[in-house]
């Protein structure tokens, strides 16, 4: 019984560290929409580890919103995207914070018919060693997901 109780405990009081990242290929197009959602507070923790010259988020809080120009900067070295052997550069289109929940939108411009897609995932990867990247892809009828950690940041999908 103590056993349950101090488990239960424990878990409530654990934090998740999961981010979401789904990645579909618009129809008919060279356009791939990504949405990316985190933790706002564990980002501003991984922007410090990433920007370790300007600390730029020490001066942020949850009423300020994080510049766009940054943010698409750490989302570019952070989140890789490679199309038929093809690295794509995304530009975030929006960007939304709610219940410390940052939810994001990128557009990136690939091959009309995809064949091979490999995602690198390292979001707080370098800050959490139970670090979770859920990451869907969904392109044509292709749809499968993965779970990529800080021991396994990277996933190749063949779509042929």
């Amino acid at each position: 019984m103590l056993k349950t109780l101090c488990l239960s405990i424990w878990l409530i009081l654990h934090p998740v560290h999961v981010t979401l990242t789904s990645i579909d290929h618009v129809p008919d197009s060279d356009s791939l929409k990504v949405f990316i959602r985190m933790y706002y507070d564990d980002f501003l923790r991984d922007y410090n580890l990433y920007d370790t010259v300007d600390n730029f988020s020490d001066s942020l809080s949850q009423e300020k919103p994080f510049p766009a120009s940054l943010m698409n900067k750490y989302l570019n070295e952070k989140v890789k995207i490679t199309v038929n052997n093809k690295q794509l550069k995304g530009k975030l289109l929006n960007m939304t914070m709610a219940n410390n929940e940052l939810c994001m939108n990128l557009l990136y411009k690939s091959d009309k018919k995809p064949k091979v897609i490999t995602v690198r995932n390292m979001i707080l990867t370098g800050l959490y060693s139970d670090q979770a990247n859920m990451t869907i892809i969904h392109i044509n009828e292709f749809e499968e997901g993965v779970r990529l950690t800080p021991d396994k940041t990277e996933q190749t999908f063949s779509l042929k």
